[in-house]
């Protein structure tokens, strides 16, 4: 199943080139999720369900089960539990409700999903929470403790205090199998990101800093939408005038979009499809249709370049990692080895990234920047490495 994120800059029609996607896919005779919270209602359409984030009961309900699993550990403290009526929607449970409909969106006979993301900076942010909150489950309630749960009663005998309670390590297995549905889905080789500009000033930095994260987080751009293009060949000068201001922009956006990838070889190319101005909002199914992107979603979007280790041990004694993250610059650049892993810093974006097997018994002696790959140099540890008999 093929799965199309859709995200954009505010304000620049992500939700409407959603919906129309969507409408236009299960109009050519495919079976289409539209996932989306804002989407107006659309005409019924053979092959095309939506399905709606409900942020607020999604909470209650994950907090009802919650306090039901901890009734225990409540009552003994006193606490007066609480009923559904009372309870509203706290901040931050809006990213997890479009978590959980992700990795229902797998889910299903349909033969495309496509999913109504939050503006830009919020939705690459969403993307990397999974992989976040399973590191931070890992770290504080490491599985091996969980699997030592039978001696928990011998151990706070011994030592005088209570262990950990069972339903914690229950909600977190919990948790860690749910977020481990949603890695795997933004993980997929067939799911991607589309990203809504309309032509302007911003629209180049926001199509820099979206190639940037997403190959931070190792996730394919399918394609840029031009959205809202102005008709040419007015006669007026005020919109002949804007017209021209937009082409410009359209033009960095297609430079920007084939930017040259490791190595200084092209990089994987961005389609640009571009939708016009309808001068007024659209209304109706007719006005979806418009807005569809002519080319349609292949089976499976283009992988990302590979981070490939290069051995360079014969000639300068060193592995190198490749890192590819296409418009970086070396300012906005920092990397920290922690144990297995290496803390990349790229500009607002962050990743602790596990390093692969071969790399965890070298010592990092070096990095350097040339033309959007990150080249990590690693000498092997003379401790660790096997010796050549």
């Amino acid at each position: 199943m093929r799965i199309i994120l859709v995200t954009g800059s505010g304000g620049a029609g992500r939700t409407t080139v959603a919906a129309a996607t969507a409408l236009a896919e299960a109009r050519a005779g495919r079976r289409v999720l539209l996932v989306s919270e804002d989407v107006e209602p659309l005409p019924a359409q053979d092959g095309l369900r939506v399905l709606r984030p409900r942020p607020a009961g999604d909470f209650r309900r994950e907090f009802l089960a919650l306090q039901a699993r901890s009734s225990t550990a409540l009552d003994l403290l006193g606490a007066v539990p609480f009923e559904e009526a009372e309870l509203t929607e706290l901040p931050g449970s809006r990213p997890f409700a479009l978590l959980r409909a992700l990795r229902d969106a797998a889910e299903g006979d349909h033969e495309l999903a496509v999913v109504d993301l939050p503006p830009l900076a919020d939705a690459l942010a969403l993307l990397a929470l999974p992989e976040q909150l399973r590191r931070y489950l890992r770290r504080l309630l490491p599985p091996e403790r969980q699997a030592a749960r039978a001696l928990r009663p011998m151990l706070a005998q011994l030592a005088g205090v209570p262990m950990p309670a069972q339903w914690l390590y229950e909600t977190t297995g919990r948790w860690e199998t749910e977020l481990a549905a949603v890695q795997a889905v933004v993980d997929a080789p067939t799911t991607s990101v589309r990203l809504v500009l309309e032509p302007g000033p911003a629209a180049v930095r926001a199509l820099r800093t979206a190639r940037l994260g997403l190959a931070l987080q190792r996730l394919p751009l399918d394609s840029v939408v031009a959205n809202r293009l102005l008709p040419a060949g007015s006669e007026d000068p005020w919109l002949a005038g804007l017209t021209a201001q937009q082409h410009r922009h359209l033009a960095e956006l297609r430079t920007v979009s084939g930017a040259a990838g490791p190595d200084g070889a092209a990089g994987p190319v961005c389609v640009v499809d571009e939708l016009p101005h309808l001068g007024r909002d659209p209304r109706g199914p007719e006005d979806l249709v418009l807005l569809a992107p002519a080319r349609r979603p292949a089976a499976a979007p283009d992988p990302v370049p590979a981070w490939t280790v290069e051995d360079r041990r014969e000639e300068d004694g060193v592995l190198v990692w490749h890192i590819g993250l296409p418009g970086a610059v070396k300012e906005d650049l920092s990397l920290v080895r922690r144990g297995d892993e290496l803390l990349l810093t790229v500009g607002p974006f962050r990743r602790n990234v596990p390093l692969p097997a071969a790399l965890r018994r070298c010592t990092v002696t070096g990095a350097g920047l040339v033309e959007g790959d990150l080249r990590v140099r690693f000498t092997p540890d003379p401790g660790l490495w096997p010796r050549t008999p």
